[in-house]
């Protein structure tokens, strides 16, 4: 009898075990682990494309070392930077996002110094790399999207009942968001 007690109670555990999320938290802990890894992929790809860009603007055009020098030093730190896929909280995640947030500021004003050089705008070379960072750049919006969504679905999990006492008692932790960039609040400003 006390085997058979025993027993109904194991089952009775397991089961409880199983409607607890803790399986679906996994499920989501590793989606937004996935998602994190093709969002530095993508910011990996434009750092490997700007030596490339900086090497074709300097060839062609002869201008302020000083804008050259920033994007190399915002491709350097921003490629220093590395976050663990299984410490993404708010503040890593942050910085990490400040880190290429010099680099994609360093790249904009690279890309708009070319303007008063019309030799360069016509080179094959760097249009071709220009339209590469530019599709990277899209490629890098697209997953933070993603990661932003699967953040939301790990999140939202864990802070639901009854997954939130399963979330506390195995460890899992909320995990940060791509945020906009402060500068994102003002409107560029365009002059011809």
């Amino acid at each position: 009898m006390k085997k058979l007690l025993s027993a109904i109670l194991f089952a009775m555990v397991a089961m409880s075990f199983s409607s607890c999320g803790y399986n679906s938290m996994v499920k989501l802990d590793e989606d937004t682990k996935a998602k994190w890894g093709t969002v530095q992929s993508q910011y990996q790809r434009r750092a490997d494309l700007i030596p490339n860009l900086v090497a074709t603007v300097k060839g062609v055009a002869n201008f302020e070392k000083s804008t050259l020098t920033e994007v190399t030093e915002a491709r350097a730190k921003a490629t220093s930077v590395q976050v663990d896929a299984s410490k993404l909280t708010p503040e890593t995640v942050q910085k990490y996002q400040q880190a290429q947030g010099e680099l994609s500021t360093a790249l904009g004003r690279l890309l708009s110094v070319t303007e008063n050089y019309p030799t360069l705008r016509a080179n094959d070379n760097f249009t071709a790399l220009q339209g590469q960072l530019e599709g990277t750049e899209n490629r890098i919006s697209v997953a933070r999207i993603d990661f932003n969504n699967s953040v939301q679905a790990y999140n939202s999990k864990l802070r639901a009942f009854p997954n939130n006492l399963t979330a506390k008692m195995f460890g899992f932790a909320p995990k940060g968001y791509f945020e906009a960039d402060a500068a994102a609040k003002n409107a560029p400003k365009v002059e011809f």
